[in-house]
């Protein structure tokens, strides 16, 4: 019995023993856990950083345009008739003078036969009216000899006198109906000669819009048979906002990518701005009064038209391709940079902003810096910042995420 109380004994005590020693850890833990929440946080460990680098930065428009051939010409026919001959396909290259196609010319020949056999009946007509011209004109110089020696009788000499100016009359009258029987006659042949259809310029064909054996009917417009276009070189016919127009100016440059060529990048220079923006369709109520009400024309975006052409000799543009085209306000190649969302305004006006800074040892300051070309992420530094500075973007927020930065724009 004795032995087992001394055990009990000894066991009980072990055990308070240990629950002072896991107190007595538990206050020096706590301890612990309170110096490190009362120490000062180290304020670059919640900052967002960026290194100041070196890059392009690019001031631009933006805006969409379509590529069209700079010169082109629709061919259409002159003449009503069957289309009875073509001789040219889309895609075809053709010179200046070549033969397109031929309509039916048998009623415009007939015309022209027609014109020729009028004025031949006319030429005869005068050779004989020229005939008695002359002898009218030798009976009033026998009357009139006749008269001045005193054997002649008045009444004759009046009618030779008379009958010779008809005859001269006549002839006046056919000469005027032969000059007329030309007129038309160099009309008909004109249009027997636009039943065959010839190429105006040099080109590729990019549309053939008549069939073979198709009736062709002018009799109230000329209708479009086929489009030619030189290829060589394109212009881009590029819509701009009236928002972004004033930023333009002739002659600045610009580049512009296609879908067709992802990566592919051309270079060209503004030509001209159109002084107005295109007509808007009319519409079917009248026109302009419903442009005129308070809604429609509020409510509508304004667009001007910028121009500029493109060597294409390649061929590698095609018309009405779309073009994504930034125009170049301003460029800076080769600059100090850093994202917009570091810098603060300190005097917009010229253009010196704020940034704050990460030293070496994580001490973190506030510069002021003096910005040159901007774009939607990146500004070029012109003074103040020096290439592998690193700079605050933004400050992560409790829960250890970044924050939502916005871009100043």
């Amino acid at each position: 019995m004795t032995g087992r109380r001394g055990t009990a004994s000894t066991m009980a005590s072990g055990s308070r023993r240990g629950r002072r020693a896991l107190a007595a850890a538990a206050l020096v833990l706590g301890g612990l856990a309170s110096a490190a929440l009362l120490r000062p946080a180290d304020p670059a460990a919640s900052a967002e950083v960026a290194v100041v680098g070196r890059g392009t930065v690019e001031d631009t428009v933006t805006a969409l345009g379509k590529i069209q051939p700079r010169a082109y010409v629709d061919v259409g026919a002159q003449v009503s008739g069957q289309l009875t001959r073509l001789h040219v396909t889309v895609g075809q290259m053709v010179r200046e003078g070549d033969l397109l196609a031929e309509i039916d010319p048998a009623l415009q020949q007939a015309k022209v036969e027609a014109g020729r056999a009028e004025r031949a009946r006319l030429t005869a007509l005068l050779a004989e009216q020229r005939a008695r011209a002359d002898f009218a004109e030798a009976q009033l110089a026998r009357q009139a000899a006749l008269r001045r020696s005193g054997s002649g009788r008045g009444e004759a000499y009046d009618q030779a006198r008379m009958e010779a100016r008809i005859a001269a009359a006549q002839v006046e009258a056919t000469q005027a109906q032969i000059r007329q029987t030309d007129s038309t006659l160099q009309a008909d042949e004109a249009q027997l000669g636009y039943t065959r259809i010839y190429a105006p310029m040099s080109g590729t064909l990019i549309a053939v819009d008549a069939r073979q054996g198709q009736t062709i009917n002018s009799a109230y417009e000329a209708p479009v048979l086929m489009r030619i276009a030189d290829l060589s070189v394109m212009t881009v016919w590029t819509q701009v906002s009236e928002a972004d127009v004033t930023r333009l100016t002739d002659g600045m440059p610009l580049y512009f990518t296609t879908l067709g060529h992802p990566g592919r990048r051309w270079t060209a220079r503004l030509h001209e701005i159109l002084p107005a923006p295109p007509k808007p369709p009319a519409t079917g109520n009248g026109g302009g009064s419903s442009q005129s009400g308070g809604g429609g024309a509020a409510n509508s975006v304004v667009l001007y038209t910028a121009l500029f052409e493109i060597a294409n000799d390649r061929g590698e543009l095609r018309p009405d391709m779309t073009a994504q085209v930034f125009f170049v306000a301003a460029a800076a190649k080769d600059a100090v940079t850093v994202p917009v969302a570091a810098l603060n305004p300190a005097d917009t006006a010229m253009e010196r902003y704020r940034v704050t800074l990460i030293g070496s040892g994580g001490t973190i300051e506030t510069r002021e810096v003096r910005v040159g070309v901007r774009d939607r992420f990146n500004a070029q530094i012109l003074e103040g910042l020096a290439e592998g500075e690193r700079i605050v973007v933004g400050w992560k927020t409790d829960d250890g995420r970044p924050p939502k930065i916005g871009f100043r724009l």
